[in-house]
């Protein structure tokens, strides 16, 4: 697939999507239709078969738009939704683990010749060494490594040829998932909802304003006990092109099956870094998906890709703390005025305070209850369905909110920093760690205690 052209129109975008949810169909008639005649238990049998078939063909399809669509199939990669039958979840889940780090590749040839116009020189002058053969490959550009002239070793991230319109494509066709979510969710405020998506979006296509949300991030770490952010070789940056430190380390795979305090502790930085740098910094990443993130020689954990990227006022995020009181103080009273001020319920005398309680309660509990708790994929899944699907028993309360625009990636971020603690099966008491910025609590980790030493310092 190393030169499958890129689909960059609206339709023709479509049409591909299209494509692929007709023969989907298609298909399962088809199963429906031989179903008649076979045994329940086949009938069954075939039924699940075709279910993850369509899952494969959705990973194929997902793959090879790049683009925002892809991005679709990286959350899916680790985030258990109960799309196909348990028996199938581990072929399902390494089929879309693939997204993680790798998508079709396209020849170094074409992605040569972005750099060129990029950097107005050709990859052999600008850089000393250049492996060929990218290392990785995420929803919108390849990442080779390099050696600078002063010797120093880069990871070069180049933007996919073309992709720049894709995505743009992608992103009119925002507006027909929405109409979708709007059955699900009628009180949404669709418009502004899409506005929010299109802008994050479209800002990770600008490869230099990454760059800055990557220094800003190595700035406010920089020397941090356990956390790493590569620095960013500015003057090799460019619109389509971005250089940074090249980190050596075990990827995520590898980190799945260590012991189980080291799971633990990457739990806890992985908690600490995304949900600490929204909280206490007010800037943040909004994609922790496993990819992202490295453990090096000396235990650190680095984490890379700022493309997406959020910057809440204080404001706002007032309002993230004080519903984070509310919901561990089960004070529904409070937790229903707050929403219902900010946005969040446009109808809230159609919302009890117990009702509401009840669902973020299920969809929170495990940072908002003082207890220890090991996050698995099955708790992973029950709190993606009760927070945002139709199968949800709270499904009667999400169709009257809406979802304030500000405040969507950070809700983006706390299923996907979930997910990873879920597949790291990770355990701790995550609402002692969530006080030291809820209450401005003294730490109770290890962790935590070197962290506040840390910033004390640079106080």
């Amino acid at each position: 697939m190393a030169d499958e052209k890129l689909p960059t129109g609206r339709i023709s975008r479509m049409a591909k999507i299209g494509r692929a949810t007709a023969n989907v169909a298609v298909r399962q008639a088809g199963t429906k239709a031989v179903n008649v005649v076979r045994s329940p238990e086949g009938s069954d049998k075939a039924l699940e078969r075709r279910q993850i078939e369509t899952a494969e063909q959705i990973v194929t399809v997902l793959g090879g738009m790049k683009g925002a669509a892809m991005k679709v199939g990286q959350v899916l990669s680790f985030v258990d939704l109960g799309l196909v039958p348990e028996e199938y979840q581990e072929e399902f889940q390494a089929k879309l683990a693939a997204l993680r780090d790798s998508a079709p590749t396209v020849s170094f040839e074409e992605m040569s010749r972005v750099m060129r116009e990029e950097l107005g020189e050709s990859p052999s002058k600008a850089f000393a060494e250049l492996d060929p053969a990218p290392v990785a490959a995420a929803s919108i550009g390849q990442v080779y490594r390099g050696r600078l002239h002063d010797g120093r070793d880069v990871a070069i991230k180049v933007q996919y040829p073309g992709v720049n319109d894709a995505v743009r494509a992608d992103m009119q066709n925002l507006g027909m998932l929405m109409r979708l979510a709007k059955r699900i969710t009628p009180q949404m405020d669709v418009k502004a909802v899409a506005d929010e998506i299109r802008a994050r979006i479209v800002e990770e296509l600008d490869y230099e304003l990454e760059a800055s949300n990557h220094r800003t991030l190595a700035r406010l770490y920089r020397n941090h006990p356990f956390i790493y952010i590569p620095p960013v070789v500015t003057e090799m940056c460019r619109e389509r092109i971005i250089v940074t430190e090249f980190v050596e380390g075990d990827r995520f795979e590898q980190l799945t099956s260590g012991p189980q305090d080291e799971r633990d502790r990457i739990g806890e930085i992985v908690y600490r870094f995304y949900f600490g740098s929204m909280y206490r910094h007010r800037k943040f990443s909004g994609d922790p998906h496993p990819g992202n993130m490295i453990r090096m020689a000396d235990g650190k954990i680095a984490f890379i890709d700022f493309g997406l990227f959020k910057e809440l006022g204080k404001a706002e995020m007032e309002v993230e703390l004080a519903t984070g009181r509310a919901a561990s103080e089960r004070d529904a009273v409070e937790l229903h005025r707050l929403w219902a001020e900010n946005g969040f319920l446009p109808q809230p005398e159609r919302v009890s305070p117990d009702d509401l309680m009840a669902y973020v309660e299920d969809a929170i509990w495990w940072y908002i209850t003082d207890s220890d708790a090991q996050i698995t994929r099955a708790a992973v899944q029950r709190i993606a369905i009760q927070a945002g699907d139709p199968r949800s028993t709270h499904f009667r309360t999400m169709r009257h909110q809406d979802m304030n625009p500000e405040h969507l990636i950070g809700r983006r971020l706390e299923l996907l920093v979930l997910a990873v603690l879920g597949e790291l099966q990770a355990s701790g008491n995550w609402h002692r760690i969530a006080r030291e910025w809820m209450y401005g609590d003294e730490p109770v980790t290890e962790l935590g205690k070197q962290e506040a030493e840390y910033m004390a310092g640079r106080a």
